[in-house]
């Protein structure tokens, strides 16, 4: 028999610029707090432990999505934009879904690891002329947003909306505060180009977006639906994949007996990125709506309530992890960790992401000997997701 506890209210704000720049401090003590605890500062439940967290993700019917993944209830106000699939349920979201996952696969995906592959050589050739450079600037911004939107099949004309946009979509996860209003400056003027660029007209022939606007001639999918469905990838494609990267890169060049593992056996490079996933996941936090009353890690949740899911703090937990958790180990399994989320709302586009980080990871491995931080690196002042504004490092050509 469950015993019901009262949840440990917790006072601390996880959307202060202290809790967001250096956020495992703050995880650390509402970790301390206990799996789930109540959040006084957003009238939020907090679900930090591991098990909870994977049962928030794998129970879609109980954590509903279609409540919206900020702490407002979008059913029952209007949101900013019409939902994606991240925010839909089922039957909605098997739609949309099945619609994704016929252009999405392991065969579309491994065509593109020549047209991939030809860029992250240029932009990493580039850099081995340097001593040093900013990861982010220089490789992680400029990589992604080059080969997704070509994959996607994107005019060149708009794409410099798709960083600012990717801003607003992923902030808006999280409380309407100064971060929110600053990512929102300019709103409107980015939405609308954005939105024309998922038109069916504004696509090539080739890419994912006119494979997603066939299965409305399927009758799988509506206008609507497609065009929502482009967005998406696009809003998840670039973003969350740029914060992979230097996430990644930030990792490795914090340990530079990892990388020269690496460069003795570079085959080791998809085990480094999930490992790097777990111990700095780009996403860190979203909302999900309790559909009815229910019992999650012994305390009870009423339903309406709205829970903040800490994926950044189940990818760390000991119980789970190991007394190391908070540490990169090249000889740990990452298996099971939920930096790309997990059951129905999986992320559909990891494989890509997987196959950028990789690709870029293999070429930057070939051309550097050694990679060190030059300095600290400037968080990101975000409210859901985990990255950097600035990664200075310091590096030595290959001989």
């Amino acid at each position: 028999m469950t015993t019901i506890i009262e949840p440990t209210v917790f006072t601390e704000d996880p959307f202060t610029e202290a809790a967001i720049a250096d956020p495992y401090p703050f995880l650390e003590r509402l970790r301390e707090a206990g799996p789930v605890s109540y959040l006084e500062a957003t009238g939020t439940y907090a679900i930090v432990g591991y098990k909870e967290v994977y049962e928030v993700l794998m129970d879609f019917e109980t954590y509903v999505s279609s409540g919206g993944l900020g702490p407002r209830d979008i059913r029952e106000d209007d949101a900013w934009r019409p939902p994606s699939i991240l925010e839909s349920d089922p039957p909605i979201h098997t739609v949309m879904r099945r619609a994704l996952t016929g252009v999405i696969n392991p065969g579309t995906v491994r065509a593109l690891r020549e047209p991939f592959t030809l860029p992250a050589v240029e932009i990493v050739s580039e850099l081995a002329k340097l001593d040093s450079f900013d990861v982010v600037t220089q490789l992680a911004e400029k990589y992604p947003i080059r080969v997704f939107p070509d994959a996607v099949g994107l005019p060149e004309e708009g794409r410099e909306h798709l960083l600012p946009y990717g801003n607003m979509v992923f902030n808006a996860f999280g409380p309407e505060n100064y971060i929110y209003q600053q990512a929102f400056a300019n709103g409107d003027e980015h939405s609308a180009v954005v939105m024309k660029l998922c038109a069916r007209e504004s696509l090539d022939d080739v890419g994912f977006g006119s494979k997603i606007w066939d299965r409305v001639k399927d009758g799988l999918i509506t206008e609507e639906q497609a065009a929502l469905l482009v967005r998406a990838l696009l809003s998840a494609g670039v973003d969350t994949t740029i914060f992979g990267i230097g996430n990644t890169l930030s990792v490795l060049a914090r340990y530079p007996e990892a990388w020269q593992r690496l460069r003795e056996n570079p085959t080791m490079a998809k085990f480094a990125i999930d490992e790097a996933l777990r111990v700095e996941s780009p996403f860190q936090k979203f909302h999900r709506t309790v559909a009815t009353d229910t019992v999650l890690g012994n305390v009870h949740i009423p339903a309406g309530s709205k829970i903040l899911v800490f994926v950044g703090a189940a990818n760390r937990d000991p119980q789970k992890w190991g007394d190391d958790a908070a540490e990169f180990s090249l000889d740990r399994s990452s298996s099971g960790h939920v930096a790309f989320g997990m059951g129905l709302h999986q992320c559909v586009g990891q494989p890509i992401a997987r196959l950028e980080m990789e690709i870029v990871l293999q070429e930057m491995l070939e051309k550097f000997e050694t990679l060190e931080l030059d300095g600290a690196p400037s968080p990101l002042i975000h409210n859901v997701l985990r990255g950097f504004d600035s990664i200075p490092v310091k590096v030595t050509p290959s001989r």
